[in-house]
């Protein structure tokens, strides 16, 4: 019997897939728990539009993040802080800190963990920060960190 998976079944196939499985595991199993429906016309024609749908919802989120990238790269985030010899900081610079500035001064909302800073700044002067937007996209933000006076 063909059937469209619903979810997830280990061993036996992903969300979406359309297989051939055994009547009675279709019956028993899969179509009882509502892990899987019969691959009828309608169906077929539902997941098909479902799809087209998903694609095109992501196209839409890639083209977002390029627009995003390039409205980004062309900020400069600013920090004003305390700094010790050698232009050492007092403290750090995190990446929560960049995405409450991005926020609170561009009104650019950023999770904290799409900043892919490895280690916090700790010094004075610009740093090139990345930031995931999407899986194939990634901003590069610049970040100047001055001396308070």
């Amino acid at each position: 019997m063909k059937v469209i998976f619903l979810k997830d079944v280990k061993g036996k196939g992903k969300k979406g897939e359309v297989k051939n499985v055994a009547d009675g595991y279709a019956h028993n199993f899969l179509i009882k728990n509502g892990l899987a429906v019969e691959a009828n016309q309608s169906a077929v024609s539902t997941l098909n539009a479902q799809k087209k749908k998903e694609e095109k919802l992501a196209a839409e989120e890639l083209e977002s993040a390029k627009e995003l990238k390039e409205t980004i790269e062309k900020l400069t985030v600013e920090f004003s802080t305390k700094a010790g010899e050698g232009g050492r900081l007092f403290g750090s610079i995190t990446s929560k800190q960049i995405a409450e500035e991005l926020q609170k001064k561009h009104k650019i909302k950023i999770d904290k963990r799409k900043i892919e800073l490895n280690d916090a700044i700790r010094s004075l002067g610009y740093t090139k920060v990345p930031v995931k937007l999407h899986t194939e996209v990634t901003a590069t933000l610049n970040v100047h960190v001055k001396e308070a006076n």
